[in-house]
């Protein structure tokens, strides 16, 4: 029974993949007419569909709002039952259907263009109603569903929701959407923190842990202990960094020395250290501390001592 289960995902996934990469095909000069009218509409983009299709509708919809572009989901059954007053008079409408000839879509298309609203054609048959009505018409066309019966939207769904894709990314660009603007519609979750939280944030919730260059190792031993952090700063009377003692640097130290009550952390400490600013993005913490191959980085606000930063924070909250 596995094998053929695997058989039979396999030839489902071939299928869908053929589908998806058939769009090529379809990425001509009617889908940028689409998308250019999407770019320069004064309004909000409204996608509908029915079944299926509005489903894809949602995804498509969800999509273009965090990436710049505000839209709307309508269903086609609910515009023709009052809904479609959500549709104001700079809008465009984006509808999605793969056979493009049923009743809810025939009906919807007609109040659309009672109101004068501009109707692109998401379809896959172009043949249908919706792709002759349509002053702008996108084509998803499969050859199958990856069903057996050939029935269950499958292939044809998997079309759309990339084709969707394909215009939330073109319309992305266009507006020089960045990663500072995703920020903004993310602050939740992991994906918001490696896009918000900043190096100093995570500094300001550890200790910060700093001796002199005079400080007897002892006491310097005592400040990296109690930071838990395997590493203290070393400054001048101005805050400025001076440079960085870790846990290591005192290990290698005891296996050299005999005597070390009279060293200071002078007599160990590594100048110019690296560093990062406060308002750098953890994220880029992350990656110059795994650049550097380091588990430690000193975190500094025009050169003054802030804190420091530990690979363990960092995988503490969620950006490695």
């Amino acid at each position: 029974m596995k094998e053929t289960i695997l058989s039979i995902a396999r030839k489902a996934l071939a299928i869908e993949t053929e589908a998806v990469q058939a769009l090529e095909t379809y990425l001509d000069p009617l889908f940028a007419k689409a998308v250019e009218a999407i770019y320069q509409t004064k309004g909000k983009l409204i996608v509908t569909g029915i079944g299926k299709s509005a489903i894809i509708a949602q995804k498509m919809v969800a999509t273009c709002n965090s990436t710049g572009t505000p839209a709307i989901y309508l269903h086609a059954a609910d515009a023709i039952h009052g809904d479609s007053g959500m549709i104001s008079s700079d809008d465009i409408v984006l509808i999605i259907s793969k056979s493009g000839e049923s009743a809810e879509i025939k009906n919807l298309v007609q109040l659309i263009q009672h109101f004068g609203n501009p109707i692109i054609s998401m379809v896959g048959n172009m043949n249908s109603y919706l792709a002759k009505m349509g002053q702008f018409i996108i084509n998803t066309t499969v050859q199958q569903e990856a069903c057996i019966n050939n029935l269950a939207p499958t292939s044809s769904t998997t079309a759309q929701m990339v084709m969707g894709d394909l215009i939330a990314i073109s319309l992305m660009q266009l507006r020089g959407f960045q990663a500072k603007d995703f920020a903004r519609f993310h602050p939740g979750g992991n994906l918001g923190k490696q896009l918000t939280l900043t190096a100093g944030m995570i500094a300001a919730t550890n200790e910060q842990p700093f001796v002199k260059v005079d400080t007897y190792l002892k006491e310097v031993i005592t400040t990296i202990s109690k930071s838990r952090l395997g590493a203290t700063a070393v400054i001048d009377e101005n805050k400025k960094v001076l440079g960085i003692i870790t846990d290591g640097d005192i290990r290698r130290m005891l296996e050299t020395h005999h005597e070390f009550q009279t060293l200071t952390a002078k007599d160990i400490y590594h100048k110019n250290p690296i560093t990062i600013a406060a308002n750098v993005l953890a994220i880029e913490a992350a990656k110059l501390m795994e650049q550097k191959d380091i588990s430690q980085i000193i975190v500094t606000d025009q050169d003054m001592y802030k804190g420091i930063i530990h690979i363990h924070d960092l995988m503490k909250e969620g950006i490695i």
